[in-house]
């Protein structure tokens, strides 16, 4: 008996010792972020680990059916056809939905966790790198989800939820904002994270540093319609910037190092560069991708301002050259099982640049009706892409845009009214953005913005078997809210 009191005894010590433990414990097993290094370390994260450059891709008139059949994929399938994704891997609209809303959340964490320091001056980057992730995200998602920006409807159109604080609730319920409300969120993101923004990093092009920021500036800046705003902060480019992409040089580069040498930190015009879960690379072998017979069409020398070669040219093949592609996406592939083959890619990809930034300078110059400057800068540009180009005879003027670009009717319908020659003007930059960001989805936002007209027609031994297009202010050009977070309230688009 006394050897069973003895037992119970320390039994009882035990469970006590061990209630103990367990209460002085923190209720989940999350890591406390609660030193400057860790909130640096979360911010990593608070870039989207997936990428749209896929989906935007292939829902634009870059893409046509090829016929080849041999690597059918049903995303891709859906996506040329303006049709809801059935997937939730890589490279889909849930995953590019959840990568989003997790990278926001890091970011909200980061907030939260600089304020419970005391919101030190010293944490001021992480701070500005924080609120300016949490915009862009916002920013990426409402533009893909949410109807094109329009002042008129925008108090009224569905956008996305803005999220500002950590998710604490294991299922929570969200409220979508309108488009006015997202983009009034992310004005306000944007404008407090400009005051503490840095480029002081280790390798600043992979956050979002002083550069990379005024570039989200014009671009948000450029669809809302505020010119000035754009011309603000595209100033320290001047009127010819040297920092643009080089392709003289990126064609002169080994096949297998161009897609490496295009996302490189130490490439000039290179902004912001990600590398995310991703096998983006591989969709240009896919049935509806982009087809040499189309080649000429949207590359060739009569897209040429001066009727000469273009510099960007699709020099890649698949399938015999059925399927061509610009080699600028580089993958790497991580082998987690060396000896099973198996692991996870990831894709090189430019977020901004300063090629975009430029080109979007030069469309606030157009609205401006600032043409001298735009004829000097956009000819510069287009010259940088220019096999041939001499600055003393291929002048770009008002005569040889509108002849190049003629206005068609009901082509170009943006939110705010065009000039004649305004339209052509943006047609022709348009066209540049085109070629210089094919395969990197800037296409579709232009579709959008611009509400221009898509055919996407399925082909059978070269015939029209079935007919899609997307007409103005058609429903599916806000993508459908992925199943997994309808299912959990969000209210979906209409259709």
């Amino acid at each position: 008996m006394k050897n069973i009191k003895i037992t119970l005894s320390l039994l009882l010590l035990i469970g006590i010792s061990s209630c103990d433990d367990f209460l002085s414990e923190v209720p989940d097993n999350r890591t406390q972020i609660d030193t400057p290094e860790k909130i640096s370390e979360l911010l990593v994260t608070a870039y989207p680990k997936t990428t749209y450059f896929v989906i935007a891709e292939t829902m634009s008139d870059n893409i046509f059916d090829t016929e080849v059949k041999t690597n059918a994929n049903i995303s891709n399938e859906q996506s040329f056809n303006w049709e809801m994704q059935t997937q939730i891997d890589k490279d889909t609209e849930n995953g590019f939905w959840t990568g989003s809303y997790e990278a926001i959340a890091a970011a909200n964490q980061a907030l939260v966790s600089i304020e419970k320091l005391g919101s030190p001056t010293s944490l001021n980057p992480q701070k500005g790198e924080a609120l300016i992730t949490r915009a862009y995200n916002h920013f990426m998602l409402v533009s893909l989800w949410g109807n094109r920006y329009n002042p008129a409807t925008a108090a009224t159109d569905l956008g996305v939820p803005y999220i500002t604080e950590p998710e604490t609730a294991l299922l929570a319920q969200y409220k979508r904002n309108t488009v006015k409300e997202v983009f009034d969120l992310v004005e306000k993101d944007l404008i407090e994270g400009m005051k503490y923004i840095t480029s002081n990093y280790k390798e600043p092009k992979y956050h979002f540093n002083v550069d990379a920021t005024k570039a989200f500036a014009c671009r948000f800046y450029l669809i809302k319609g505020d010119w000035d705003k754009v011309l603000e902060y595209s100033e320290g480019l001047g009127s010819k910037p040297t920092k643009l992409r080089n392709y003289t040089a990126f064609n002169a580069a080994a096949f297998a190092q161009m897609p490496i040498d295009y996302s490189k930190s130490e490439q000039d015009t290179n902004l912001l560069i990600n590398f995310p879960n991703s096998t983006a690379n591989r969709a240009a072998s896919y049935r509806f991708a982009f087809p040499s017979l189309k080649s000429d069409e949207l590359l060739g020398t009569l897209t040429n301002m001066w009727g000469k070669a273009n510099l960007i040219n699709a020099n890649g093949y698949y399938y015999g050259g059925s399927n061509v592609f610009i080699p600028k996406l580089y993958e790497y592939f991580k082998f987690t099982n060396v000896t099973a083959g198996v692991g996870e890619a990831y894709t090189g990809t430019v977020l901004f640049s300063n090629d975009e930034m430029y080109l979007n300078r030069i469309e606030a110059l157009v609205m401006k009706n600032r043409f001298s400057e735009v004829n000097t800068e956009l000819g510069y540009f287009l010259g940088t892409r220019t096999s041939g180009y001499n600055p003393a005879t291929d002048i770009l003027d008002e005569a040889r845009v509108v002849a190049k670009y003629p206005v068609i009717a009901n082509e170009f319908t943006p939110f705010y009214a065009l000039t004649d020659v305004q339209t052509s003007y943006i047609k022709a930059i348009a066209e540049a953005r085109r070629r210089d960001f094919m395969r990197e989805g800037l296409r579709w936002f232009d579709v959008r913005r611009f509400n221009l007209v898509v055919e996407h027609n399925t082909l059978e031994f070269g015939k029209v078997v079935r007919k899609n297009v997307l007409g103005k202010d058609d429903k599916r050009r806000a993508l459908q809210i992925p199943l997994r977070a309808s299912s959990n309230g969000i209210e979906m688009n209409p259709r």
